[in-house]
């Protein structure tokens, strides 16, 4: 499925089509970026195992998580796991880039990844994220969901590697995504 744009506005019908996807491929887990909860709140009761990855604190501002409390309480309430960490593409990289300029290896692979939309970029990282984080199994695909500029639009399935054998790390198929973005 292709979206026309990018964009929020696409949120329930590539959350539908990712769950969907998993249930015929008989997958366990549903990895979703949702920075304030809103779009991990559209996984709810699907029979999966959802993980949910945020920003890290102070992402959008200095010592500040995006997540409310109440959120994650709630998520957590419902059996999803939420990974509040540093980006696997950004982190020490994009602190040399902001001080320094210039472009560093995980940035390359970010902006590679991008080719083929936000979205995807941000499947590939959440994911490995995830299997870092110990979140969901070793080897095995998941369904991953990620989006442009809030909300959802992008849907993947996914086998992660961990990030020290990051090329290792296979996207089978893409659900759906956006054919215009910026």
């Amino acid at each position: 499925m292709y979206w026309d744009k990018a964009g929020p506005e696409n949120t329930e019908r590539t959350v539908e089509l990712a769950v969907r996807r998993a249930k015929e491929l008989r997958l366990e887990h549903l990895v979703v970026a949702s920075n304030t909860g809103r779009t991990a709140g559209y996984c709810l009761d699907k029979g999966l195992q959802v993980v949910c990855v945020t920003h890290h604190v102070g992402f959008a501002r200095p010592g500040e998580d995006e997540m409310a409390p109440e959120t994650r309480s709630r998520l957590a309430a419902a059996g999803v796991k939420v990974l509040t960490a540093t980006h696997l593409m950004a982190g020490l990289d994009r602190a040399l880039r902001l001080k320094f300029g210039g472009l560093y290896p995980g940035e390359i692979i970010a902006a590679s990844l991008r080719l083929l939309g936000q979205g995807v970029k941000v499947c590939v990282e959440i994911s490995c994220m995830a299997l870092d984080a110990g979140l969901i199994p070793y080897g095995k695909d998941v369904v991953a969901v990620a989006g442009t500029n809030g909300g959802a639009d992008t849907a993947v399935v996914i086998l992660p590697s961990h990030s020290n054998t990051f090329f290792e790390t296979k996207v089978r198929e893409i659900i759906c995504k956006p054919r215009d973005f910026a």
